[in-house]
């Protein structure tokens, strides 16, 4: 069965009209025919959506009772059983009642996809995951309710609604998304205009970033080359020299001008062993690039400027950042330079900006690799020079009627021969002294035109000719290798150095290793596999490289494999190593075993650390049943068995001393046990808490059950906005945190307990003014099993605050203590303030404080 398709439509800001637009859909498709149902569909009071819900085929909703409310979902099976062509479901990011089939809505859907339903739903860019942090930063509020970018991202459609902040405003105002009693709140706080620009903005991006994915597809599909200039995109050609930073940077605030635009860093190497540049620069120039926002991309081409138009071609770049030519002048007799050939080639439809920086014109060096080998270009000219050079030579000086002398022509043919030794190496060199033999001896040495030599000293003249000729073409030879090995060595070196101080100061993961393998051998892929015996399977450890191209199964698979002891191989795809390059490739291998067994000690010193601390909660947990339950059930035992003794005529008063002695052991043994269980809960995360709105007064003196009367001052005004909590977890949290302040209060002085707002938050305090505590052990406190002082060991198990602060934090909230001006502590409870129905859509915005 085919899977059903997704449309999504993505709203910028609540009320942009978003339910409207998919109903609006949903009417269009019922006119064409289509099998078309609403699984759930929210109006939230809106007139003219309910209006949109007239003449469509409903679903019923399922109910589900959690904590003496009922609810109502999605039934999933019931769509399931229906089998519509296309099912309409609301609000892709909310999280279902507990009890329901899956957690998220988004789950439910992906159901309905894999049955073959198609489905139509919404969501708003403020719930998108990934985009948690920043809608936090601009509104104040922190979307509980998330779904993965990963699953809009799949949607086979994604529509933006959108509107104008002033226009969003207006409908506000005219009552179109919320009651009159709230739009005054919701105006000026989550709806002001840089809130809504603000969102807007993030949502046309994120949707121009999905719509960018389709142009690329589209483009390689239809193998479409040219530039299209949709948006900026700006290619940085990185030598591995110092002046990249600068270029970076540069390209960064050339990008910054227009919003959108991307930087693609890009460091193209030859395809013959190790790459010509420092890794240790390139890793920072990686860094640099990441912390600016752009990416990083290694490329293998022999002709550059080739491969760097080729690379910004196929990532549709609009503009290319190059730095000025480090060469001195007269070497540009070699050719116009990477620069001068890019800009040359870059067409009509590519900008290339050349960038000077301070070292321009100072000369590149010494390359740290391959660069002491002569290139083909090189070896080409020293074969023209040593073959061809000595014939020209000759048909000009036989054109001259008085040549310069035998002594002289000798000295043009081995000044010719140097040069083809300069260029090509020795055996163009040795090519020239040979032709420049033959030719001495046929056409200036007498008799001419004969290969004989008449005069013993021509003899003499021709073979320390061929001599001084060998021995210049040796001596260039046995420079170039030196210089070469002398490179190679440096480059060892280096990248040695660099890899075993950042393996020993535990800054490389398995991941950046392997990439750094790649990119210094300039390889495909490159995985880390291991195996436990010699009869068990290969399996992969890490990787590094494409995502398109597959990686070996086997180290037998791999293009090159460096074992690593008895069970484990590097291996690499992508082209052959020479021999000389798998010395510093197996020193990569054994480091890499050393950061994987490394990753492996952290992880099993975390889970020791982890049963430590569990082994601590027991070692605690069975402290306190040994003791603090035994305490409370041995004064009921102890009152009951004085009640039913025959020896003791018990008063009334003492039946009632009694009694009360049993109810208030029986009382403190279920608030011990109580606390116990509900650290159970937090500790293995097993707290669902279920948040709604409601008053702090309806909650805060239900939780004053369990202390005296009078013990406690409440002054919590009643203009306070409404707050998002599981009362259940809020009542527990608050009882908590009072017992505990009117423990440690003196005799006589009551226990404060106080409320505030402060913008989108309510604070609760419970101020006392017992002992207080000092500013290391603030945080200790709130650890389970922790008591302050010289607390007497009927006192409690030290759980209370540790429940209280959990609770909060469950419910988006937080717990912390402060010092009470005048002596005592204060804890300090902050909750989420909210408005709307029950359920708590996150998009509603907080009450305004008045």
């Amino acid at each position: 069965m085919a899977r059903g398709k997704l449309r999504i439509y993505l709203g910028a800001a609540p009320g942009v009209g978003k339910t409207y637009a998919m109903l609006s859909e949903a009417h269009r498709r019922i006119e064409r025919g289509t099998d078309l149902v609403v699984g759930f569909v929210e109006h939230h009071g809106r007139p003219r959506t309910e209006v949109m819900l007239h003449g469509l085929e409903h679903i019923a909703r399922r109910e589900l009772a959690y904590r003496g409310t009922s609810f109502t979902e999605m039934d999933v099976d019931a769509v399931l059983a229906r089998r519509p062509a296309v099912a309409l479901v609301d609000e892709l990011a909310h999280t279902n009642v507990p009890g329901s089939r899956n957690g998220k809505r988004w789950q439910d859907i992906e159901e309905l996809l894999e049955a073959g339903v198609d489905v139509i739903s919404t969501v708003n860019i403020q719930h998108l995951e990934s985009l948690g942090d920043v809608v936090e930063s601009i509104t104040g509020v922190r979307q509980q309710e998330t779904v993965p970018d990963e699953v809009v991202r799949r949607a086979d459609q994604i529509e933006l609604v959108d509107m104008s902040p002033q226009a969003l405003r207006r409908r506000m105002a005219h009552g179109n998304i919320y009651t009159s009693d709230k739009v005054d709140a919701a105006l000026s706080n989550y709806f002001r205009p840089g809130n809504l620009t603000a969102l807007r903005e993030l949502a046309l991006l994120w949707v121009a970033d999905r719509v960018d994915e389709y142009l690329q597809a589209y483009r390689a599909e239809h193998s479409i080359r040219s530039t299209w200039q949709a948006r900026e995109r700006i290619v940085v050609g990185l030598t591995g020299g110092p002046e990249g930073r600068t270029l970076i940077r540069r390209a960064a605030r050339m990008a910054a001008k227009g919003s959108g635009s991307e930087v693609l860093a890009v460091y193209i190497a030859r395809s013959d062993g190790l790459t010509s540049a420092s890794p240790k620069e390139l890793a920072v120039q990686r860094t640099l690039v990441e912390d600016l926002g752009g990416t990083f991309h290694h490329v293998i081409g022999d002709d550059i400027p080739s491969a760097l138009l080729e690379f910004a071609r196929g990532v549709n770049a609009t503009q290319i950042v190059l730095g000025s030519s480090r060469r001195k002048a007269w070497q540009y007799v070699f050719g116009p330079g990477v620069g001068a050939t890019v800009a040359r080639d870059s067409g009509p439809d590519l900008d290339v900006h050349i960038v000077t920086h301070e070292e321009a014109a100072k000369g590149r060096g010494l390359p740290v690799a391959r660069g002491a080998r002569l290139g083909r270009a090189r070896i080409i000219a020293g074969w023209l020079v040593g073959v061809a050079g000595p014939v020209l030579l000759s048909l000009l000086l036989t054109g001259i009627d008085t040549g310069p002398g035998l002594a002289n022509d000798v000295l043009l043919f081995l000044f010719l021969t140097v040069v083809a030794a300069l260029l090509g190496g020795q055996l163009p060199a040795l090519a020239s002294a040979a032709v420049g033999s033959l030719l001495l001896n046929f056409y200036f040495t007498p008799p001419t035109h004969t290969l004989t030599v008449s005069d013993p000293k021509n003899i003499v003249a021709i073979a320390i000719f061929f001599a001084v000729a060998v021995s210049v073409a040796s001596v260039v030879d046995l420079a170039a290798r030196r210089t070469h090995q002398a490179a190679r060595l440096r480059a060892e070196s280096e990248i040695l150095s660099f890899l075993a101080g950042s393996v020993l100061r535990g800054e490389t993961t398995l991941d950046a290793l392997l990439e750094r393998v790649r990119e210094t051998f300039a390889m495909d892929t490159v995985v880390l596999l291991e195996r436990g015996s010699e009869v068990e399977p290969w399996t992969c450890a890490g990787r590094a490289g494409s995502g398109d191209s597959r990686p070996p199964a086997r180290p037998e698979d791999a293009d090159v494999d460096m074992p690593v002891g008895d069970h484990m191989a590097l291996a690499l795809t992508g082209r052959v190593l020479p021999a000389e390059d798998r010395r510093v490739l197996a020193a990569f291998a054994a480091q890499a075993a050393v950061v994987l067994d490394r990753q492996r000690l952290v992880g099993e010193a975390e889970r020791a650390r982890e049963l430590a601390e569990g082994n601590r909660i027991r070692t605690a947990l069975l402290a306190a049943v040994s003791h603090d339950l035994r305490t409370p059930l041995a004064s009921i035992k102890a009152s009951v068995t004085s009640l039913r003794s025959d020896d003791v005529a018990w008063s009334e008063a003492d039946e009632k001393e009694l009694l009360a002695g049993i109810e208030a052991g029986a009382d403190r043994l279920d608030h011990l046990v109580g606390n116990l269980l509900d650290m159970s809960r937090l500790q293995t995360g097993t707290v669902t808490p279920l948040i709604r709105e409601i008053d702090l007064d309806e909650v805060v003196p239900m939780a004053l059950g369990g202390v005296p009367e009078g013990s406690v001052t409440l002054d919590i005004p009643e203009e306070l906005p409404i707050v998002a909590v599981d009362p259940g977890l809020l009542e527990r949290s608050v009882a908590n945190l009072v017992e505990n302040a009117v423990k440690y209060s003196p005799e006589g002085r009551t226990v404060l307990v106080s409320a505030s707002a402060l913008g989108d938050r309510v604070e609760l305090r419970i101020v006392d003014r017992g002992p207080g505590v000092p500013d290391s052990a603030k945080d200790r406190i709130f650890a389970p099993f922790q008591r302050y002082g010289d607390s007497p060991r009927g006192a409690g198990v030290g759980l209370g605050l540790a429940v209280a602060r959990g609770f909060a934090e469950s419910m988006g909230g937080t717990l912390a203590a402060e010092d009470t001006p005048g002596g005592g502590m204060t804890m300090v409870l902050t909750l989420r303030a909210a408005a709307g129905h029950p359920e708590v859509p996150a998009d509603l915005p907080a009450r305004a404080v008045t």
